[in-house]
């Protein structure tokens, strides 16, 4: 158990799967994060000592080198939805992946793997999307042998997706979702980061993989899916993008008005912009059939999670046996 690997963003949705699935293969784990007293709950995903919460700041080059010092290789997890501030697109998603990838080269790291999006793309009208592609080119010019994992939704336990609708559903009638056509391919948080895992081994050739489950579907479909799973009758509301884009600007406002005090608002601009994408995996990239990885459908793993948003909870089963009794 002498070689670490270092992920960056480790206690995040998909870091701590990658954590999870790299104390199983016997290395060390140390989980570079900004708040390491609330990333305690990782330790227990190995024996004691062998998965350890550092604190990193992305912003700063003494920082990565310390979080980077003595491994072998680095997978970095950190993205964000944040676009004011000190930690947003730019700074995470560009500045922050180029400096990872340029201090594991100095380091001479063996491997550094990169967890990017679907539809990155430099040129990009969406910030997000933007930054997203600049990372990946910052990535690959410092370490040229990089491995890049572009996901596209993920779902899983505590994703912000699914859950997000979930609990929406619980509140109105109706869900508006913008750009209801737009079409997804959601990965599992699982598949992604057993893709992570094979690259840190060594079992992945370099380069960019786009991953996506077995499922293709519209937004507005994928809302349908949710609410069967959920037991929930409710009117899904496609919203042109002018509309999306008026609302989103309202929320922009009142987030800038209130300084932050509504840190994240229901949609913004430049996920209206993000959403005229498909987050689709495209035909002739490379993806997880070419790493051995069985893509994990949607409803075998959404049911686990979204009882929780059902009219009766837990006990939907047992209600819904109750009513086939006879007297």
């Amino acid at each position: 158990m002498n070689r670490l690997v270092t992920i960056i963003g480790g206690s995040g949705f998909v870091g701590r799967y990658v954590a999870r699935r790299m104390a199983k293969e016997g290395w060390r784990v140390r989980v570079a994060v900004r708040r390491p007293n609330e990333a305690l709950f990782v330790r227990p995903y190995g024996v004691v000592g062998q998965v350890e919460p550092v604190f990193c700041n992305l912003r700063d080059d003494a920082s990565v080198r310390a979080a980077l010092t003595g491994a072998e290789a680095v997978v970095n997890c950190v993205g964000t939805f944040d676009f004011r501030g000190a930690n947003n697109f730019d700074a995470v998603q560009a500045e922050g992946a180029g400096r990872v990838a340029r201090i594991a080269a100095e380091l001479g790291l063996a491997r550094v793997v990169h967890v990017s999006a679907i539809g990155a793309d430099a040129g990009s009208r969406s910030n997000y999307l933007r930054t997203k592609g600049e990372g990946e080119a910052a990535v690959l010019a410092a370490f040229p042998g990089a491995v890049i994992l572009r996901p596209s939704i993920i779902f899983g336990v505590e994703d912000r997706f699914f859950n997000r609708f979930g609990a929406m559903s619980r509140m109105t009638p109706v869900l508006p979702v913008v750009g209801g056509a737009t079409e997804f391919q959601p990965v599992y948080v699982d598949d992604v980061a057993q893709a992570a895992v094979k690259a840190v081994l060594g079992q992945a050739q370099p380069g960019i993989y786009e991953l996506g489950g077995p499922d293709r579907d519209t937004f507005r479909g994928l809302m349908h899916r949710m609410l069967k799973i959920i037991q929930r009758r409710r009117l899904v509301l496609s919203l042109p993008f002018w509309v999306g884009a008026v609302i989103a600007t309202v929320f922009d406002a009142i987030h800038a008005g209130t300084l932050g005090l509504i840190p994240n608002p229901v949609i913004t601009r430049d996920q209206v912009r993000a959403l005229h994408v498909p987050m689709t995996v495209t035909p002739g990239a490379r993806g997880l059939a070419d790493l051995g990885i069985q893509p994990t459908a949607m409803e075998a793993v959404l049911p686990e999670y979204l009882w929780r948003y059902r009219p009766s909870g837990q006990y939907a089963a047992i209600k819904a046996s109750a009513r086939n009794l006879r007297v």
